[in-house]
This record gives C-alpha cells, sequence and structure tokens, in this order.
C-alpha cells in the first residue's frame, strides 16, 4: 500500500464482539485503498470468540497496556520536547473536563494517552484519526491533535452521546474535528444541534454496513415452529423486560411460541426472575453471549427477530436480522425508521408501549410463512441498499484522503 494515507483507528475498547460493524468497516476502508493501523485505550474485557476478532487483537495496539510508568514517560518527553504544543493540549484538557461528567484528572489521564499516541503516529505515519463513539476515544484524538498530532474525525453512534452531549464536550469536538461522521440521518440532525451552520457542514452520514457473508447469503426457509430471537445486550435501553411481561400476555392467551434472548449484561439476573415469576420457563430462555456464527444460527432459527428498545443509534442486529431474510419487530426510536418500513419488512411499534408489542408480536405469529418470506425478502433488498460495508467503506475512505489532501495545504488547527 505505498503511496496509500496511513489512518490510525481510536476506539476505547478494541476488539469486541459487540462491535463487528467496526471491524468490518475497517477491512472494507482497507479495501478501498487506505493504510489502517488500530489503537485501543484499553483491552475489552471479554473473549474474543470469534476468529475475525482474535486476528484483529494482534493487529491492535492498547494504550493502557504500557501502565501508569509509560503514560508518565510518554508525556514527560512531549512536555520536554513540545512545550508549547503540550501547553496547548493542557488548555484543552482542561476546557474538556472542567465541566464534565468524568472530571478533570480523567481528562489529564487522556492527555497522556494522548501522548503515548503521538509517538505511534510518528512510528507509524500517520496522516489522520478516526474515533469511534463520541465519548474518551475522541476526547484522546483531539488531544492528540492539540499536540501537533495528525487532523482528526469521529463517528458517533448514539444514544450515549445525544443523551449528554455536553457532559461529553461535544460541540467542541465537533469543531475541533476535521469532519464527524453520523450513522443516520436522525444521527446527524442531533448533532447538527449542537454546532453552528458552519461545522454542520462537515457532518457526514456513512451507515454502519453488513458484509458479504450477510449480503450474498443464501435465503433459508423460515422454521415450522413460532419462534422469536431477541438479540443484544441485556441492559434497561434495550427493554428486553418489556419483552418478557409481552411474551407472558401471549402465553395467557394460548399462543403458542419460543422466544429466546441471545446476549449478556446488566440486566440478565432481572430478565431471570421475571421469566420465572411469569412462569415462562418452558417458553423463554437466555442463552448468553454467543460468537457471530451463533449468531446467525439462532437468527436462522428464528420466524422474527424483535428489540423493543427505548433508546439506539440504528442497531447492527437489525440490518444482520434482514438480511438474512427474517422480518423484525422494533421500535419508533432514533435511526430505526430509515432502515425498517412499517408492514414492509416488519413492525414498528412505539417504545414502552406493551399493548402494541403484544399486537405485534401476535400478528407477526399469525402471518403465514410465505408473507414473513416476502417481509424478508423486502428487508434484505433494503439492506443491500443501504448498508453495504464495502459502499460505505468507500465513502468514508473518500473523506479520509480529502483530509490528508487539505492537512497537507492546512496544518494550522481550529481553535
Amino acid at each position: 500500500m505505498n503511496g496509500s494515507p496511513v489512518v490510525l483507528y481510536l476506539v476505547n475498547q478494541y476488539p469486541k464482539l459487540s462491535h463487528s460493524f467496526i471491524r468490518r468497516e475497517i477491512r472494507a476502508v482497507e479495501a478501498a485503498g487506505i493504510c489502517v493501523r488500530r489503537a485501543s485505550i484499553r483491552r475489552p474485557p471479554e473473549d474474543l470468540l470469534n476468529a475475525a476478532e482474535q486476528e484483529e487483537a494482534l493487529r491492535t495496539r492498547t494504550v493502557l497496556d504500557l501502565g501508569v510508568g509509560g503514560l508518565a514517560a510518554a508525556l514527560v518527553r512531549v512536555v520536554l520536547a513540545r512545550p508549547l504544543a503540550f501547553g496547548r493540549a493542557l488548555a484543552a484538557a482542561i476546557g474538556l473536563g472542567w465541566r464534565s461528567e468524568r472530571g478533570l484528572p480523567r481528562h489529564l489521564a487522556y492527555l497522556a494517552e494522548a501522548c503515548v499516541l503521538l509517538g505511534w503516529c510518528r512510528e507509524w505515519g500517520v496522516q489522520h484519526v478516526h474515533a469511534h463513539f463520541g465519548t474518551n476515544a475522541t476526547a484522546a484524538a483531539l488531544l492528540l491533535q492539540r499536540l501537533g498530532g495528525p487532523p482528526f474525525s469521529f463517528t458517533v453512534h448514539g444514544p450515549e452521546e445525544f443523551d449528554r452531549p455536553e457532559a461529553i464536550g461535544l460541540s467542541r469536538k465537533l469543531r475541533a474535528a476535521d469532519f464527524s461522521v453520523a450513522v443516520s440521518h436522525f444521527g446527524r440532525s442531533q448533532l447538527s444541534r449542537w454546532c453552528p451552520a458552519v461545522d454542520a457542514e462537515r457532518i457526514h452520514v456513512v451507515r454502519c454496513g453488513v458484509d458479504a457473508a450477510f449480503l450474498e447469503a443464501e435465503p433459508t426457509p423460515l422454521p415450522g415452529t413460532p419462534r422469536l430471537i431477541c438479540v443484544g445486550r441485556l441492559c434497561p435501553e434495550k427493554r428486553q423486560l418489556d419483552l418478557v411481561d409481552a411474551a407472558a400476555r401471549l402465553a395467557e392467551r394460548s399462543s403458542p411460541f419460543e422466544l429466546v434472548f441471545v446476549g449478556d449484561g446488566p440486566c440478565r439476573t432481572a430478565l431471570e426472575q421475571r421469566i420465572s415469576r411469569r412462569g415462562l420457563g418452558g417458553q423463554v430462555r437466555l442463552l448468553g453471549a454467543r460468537p457471530e456464527k451463533d449468531v446467525v444460527q439462532e437468527m436462522r432459527a428464528a420466524r422474527v427477530l424483535v428489540l423493543p428498545s427505548c433508546a439506539e443509534g440504528l442497531p447492527v442486529v437489525l440490518m444482520e436480522a434482514l438480511a438474512l431474510g427474517r422480518p423484525v419487530i422494533t421500535t419508533h426510536v432514533a435511526g430505526i425508521p430509515e432502515l425498517v418500513i412499517d408492514g414492509v419488512c416488519g413492525w414498528l411499534v412505539p417504545s414502552g408501549d406493551t399493548d402494541a408489542l403484544v399486537e405485534a408480536l401476535e400478528r407477526a405469529l399469525a402471518t403465514s410463512p410465505d408473507d414473513l418470506a416476502s417481509m424478508g425478502q423486502a428487508g434484505a433488498a433494503r439492506v443491500r441498499e443501504l448498508h453495504d460495508a464495502s459502499r460505505q467503506g468507500r465513502r468514508l475512505a473518500e473523506l479520509f484522503r480529502t483530509s490528508v489532501a487539505s492537512s497537507v495545504r492546512v496544518a494550522t488547527p481550529r481553535s
């Protein structure tokens, strides 16, 4: 890849099973001719169950592996070599941290991390930094820029960034970034609220994508059993407890069904207790976290995927289920309606409305396999149109090239 722009991807924890969309994006950007280096602030706490994640782990350098001594040494080197730049970065760290929920000490730690990253960028010849999520990785990218490092951009997924924009200094990050990315038009509209019109022009929509393994998957027949599946982290914003309550009402009406949850998280115990209290042990199961290939098998074994979230960006699991020809039941939240058309490739219900969720479940269970298959085909077409990882990767690669070309002409960071 001689002559290719060199971009550093920076993520708080990478690789993770739940961040497969970042891995796909990186591979697509590389296929588009960009040389990508990978850095993670910290190691993910979970086991890497997929071969693809294990391979990514070998290619990823982790900042906090250096320990306190390594971070301190990097900071001292930068102070001695670039005192004026360090002063600018220190002022930026204070500005970000003074009123943030994580506080000033945490942002001083981000500054030390940026000092480590500055050395890596020089070693690798990095010309642009791209962070995922508008939180601490993006703060480190901004401070790295202030130290004299490369221009940066970042992708915002939501909902965290939209819930607390002032606490994470979102306006400062949007102003300092060479450009920013939203994964939906809804996301772009939310980001635009926190910056002047001139900065909003530098917010681009680049959707998360699925790769050929999903886009070119052979259709499989729907199962004979009325099986439903919910895939996602077991957490309050996914509202899995609502789904258990809806399942209990189906059981009361003697509607035949099976429901499986794939994923793990802080709500697991509460879900287990609710399932037991509702007497659903024979119909509802928690399978825990599974590697991607097993999740695909579980989705193929279901008729419909259900995700009753109250806060989202645009869930990749919806793209994956639709690409596999499975209709979805989900909510009118964030960017979801940009993908899921009610009555065409699934059903949309108001978040928190258990009555509407029960009605949608009953409609899905009463829909013939042929009609469900047609809805699944419509959903797969939507995913091919909107969420092809290769196409989205090429779009992002062009943004990187434009940034690198511009930085050659203009080296002064935005204030």
